[in-house]
């Protein structure tokens, strides 16, 4: 059995979770409603405040499935509740943000700024304090949205081992390499 999988999801009261005909979860709080749709193999149950997610056979495919559809509905319970926060540090000389609604502009030390669209389901907000590298930091109700959105800024100039320059997560650690050896 999953060990993940057979965890029940507790639903605080403010929650409600509904499971469609068609397999959709549908998960309304206080900060918004999220939808995941579930596999038909997959069994979900809701009573009591609580979430079961059952699975059919013991086939590598339903085990599987078993803990990673118990985390997502987990996640949507907690995203709708609390939400969830990233913070992306720039670390670099030069390297600034600045957000109007919903277009991020970066520059990361290339010839021109680049320009980001943020879906509209997240929340950005950019900050620099004088001694302290430029941050931005990311609000929303979906885990797997803003780790996504994080991920692909983060691509646009990733942290390098010498000098640590790149964007990175706050509080994120580097491996970090020595570099060339001193003259003779």
């Amino acid at each position: 059995m999953s060990r993940i999988g057979k965890q029940p999801v507790e639903i605080p009261a403010n929650v409600t979770v509904t499971v469609g005909a068609d397999g959709n979860v549908t998960v309304k709080g206080p900060k918004g409603e999220l939808k995941q749709t579930i596999d038909r193999d997959i069994k979900i149950e809701v009573k009591d405040g609580v979430v079961n997610i059952m699975r059919p056979t013991d086939q590598i495919r339903h085990r599987a499935m078993h803990g990673l559809y118990r985390s997502l509905i987990s996640n949507m319970v907690k995203g709708v509740t609390e939400g969830y926060v990233k913070k992306l540090e720039l670390v670099g000389v030069g390297y600034k943000a600045a957000n109007q609604g919903n277009l991020l502009d970066l520059a990361l030390g290339y010839s021109h700024n680049i320009i980001f669209e943020i879906p509209k389901e997240l929340k950005v907000t950019t900050s620099q304090e004088k001694g302290q590298n430029p941050m931005i930091q990311f609000e929303s109700i979906d885990k797997q949205l803003i780790g996504q959105v994080c991920a692909k800024i983060r691509s646009l100039r990733k942290p390098e081992p010498y000098k640590g320059k790149g964007v990175k997560f706050a509080g994120e650690v580097l491996r970090r390499k020595a570099g060339k050896a001193a003259g003779k």
